[in-house]
């Protein structure tokens, strides 16, 4: 590696033993933002601190297999150096692969929990119907990856299916794999309903945000109206005849959230106001960058047809991304949660 490469490695993991001495310290511990700061940039910086003292240790192997090799006389002992040696180089260069991509400058916001937001498109209740596989496909993925997933809010269809859901994903790693799902998702099949045997193509939208603490958006009290109602849709008898569902609308942003899926109103006040943070967030850093203006609008479009992301065709049992050309042959490992061969490639468009 290069020597401004190995210097930069060397200040993360000075800056990593840094930030371990601050969690241990009162100050920080008896801050909870602060600690929450520190903890996870301390993170972040946990797995290329890792890499790169297994990179050191295998060229430190790689060096003194080397030297004994050249001071080493015997057939047999030669053979063991050279295995050892041909072993230690193949490590480092597999370590070093690792560190490059590293040292690849991160989004912040890679390792965040997401708010994931689908929502049926053209295609009447067959989309409605397709929006709650897609939900359970992005549900397996995370436990897939051990991560876990939380419903905030949720809309169901006419005959079965979801009009709308909102659901967070939390664990390491979350946005980063999944930030390239938002885009109108399209899928090709012949519905249930269809006696004629025709394919329908029918379109969801999914949009993908990365939560955003409260410390990162401030929101004034006195711009928001907060409005509750009866809940509607299942859950009982509870649900239908209580003010439980929190509808919440920022008034300088006209952004308005809904949520209902719990019986209690607080716990759908709560549900509520993270999925208003994220939005604001996402709001606040399109309009800081010109050039990501309007961007969660044009992660979804319209819902047409014509705008799609991605392709699940059931009939020819293939799943094409069109961003990253990738086509994978088993559409039902894929609404499984094996979206891998899909997530890597698009991972790598930014490398």
């Amino acid at each position: 590696m290069e020597a401004s490469q190995i210097a930069k490695l060397d200040d993360m993991k000075a800056e990593h033993e840094r930030l371990l001495g601050e969690l241990g310290s009162p100050e920080v511990a008896s801050d909870h933002q602060a600690y929450a700061k520190v903890a996870r940039r301390a993170s972040e910086l946990e797995d290329v601190v890792r890499t790169y003292d297994d990179y050191r240790d295998a060229v430190a192997e790689k060096t003194e297999a080397e030297e004994l090799l050249h001071e080493t006389h015997g057939d047999d002992e030669r053979d063991f150096y050279r295995e050892t040696l041909a072993q230690a180089e193949s490590r480092a260069a597999d370590l070093e692969a690792k560190l490059r991509e590293h040292l690849v400058p991160r989004d912040p916001r890679d390792d965040r929990a997401v708010i994931v937001e689908i929502r049926a498109g053209a295609g009447g209740d067959e989309a409605a119907l397709f929006a709650g596989e897609l939900m359970r496909m992005y549900q397996r993925f995370a436990e897939r990856k051990g991560w876990k997933t939380d419903v905030l809010d949720v809309s169901e269809g006419a005959v079965g299916g979801l009009k709308e859901v909102v659901f967070e994903i939390d664990g390491k790693g979350a946005f980063s794999a999944l930030r390239h799902e938002s885009g109108v998702h399209r899928v090709q099949r012949v519905p249930a309903t269809e006696s004629s045997g025709r394919i329908h193509t029918s379109t969801d939208t999914v949009a993908v945000l990365p939560e955003a603490d409260e410390v990162e958006v401030e929101v004034d009290q006195d711009d928001l109206e907060i409005d509750t109602y009866r809940a509607q849709g299942a859950g009982g008898q509870h649900v239908n005849t209580t003010d439980s569902a929190v509808r919440i609308t920022h008034k300088p942003t006209g952004l308005v959230v809904t949520c209902q899926s719990e019986r209690s109103q607080r716990q759908n006040r709560d549900r509520a106001m993270r999925i208003l943070f994220a939005r604001l967030k996402a709001l606040v850093e399109e309009q800081a960058h010109s050039e990501l203006a309007a961007e969660r609008r044009s992660q979804v479009g319209t819902g047409d047809r014509s705008e799609k992301i991605r392709t699940y065709n059931f009939p020819q049992n293939r799943v094409t991304d069109h961003r990253a050309g990738v086509t994978v042959h088993g559409i039902q490992q894929v609404m499984d949660g094996d979206l891998d061969a899909i997530v890597e490639p698009l991972k790598q468009l930014e490398l």
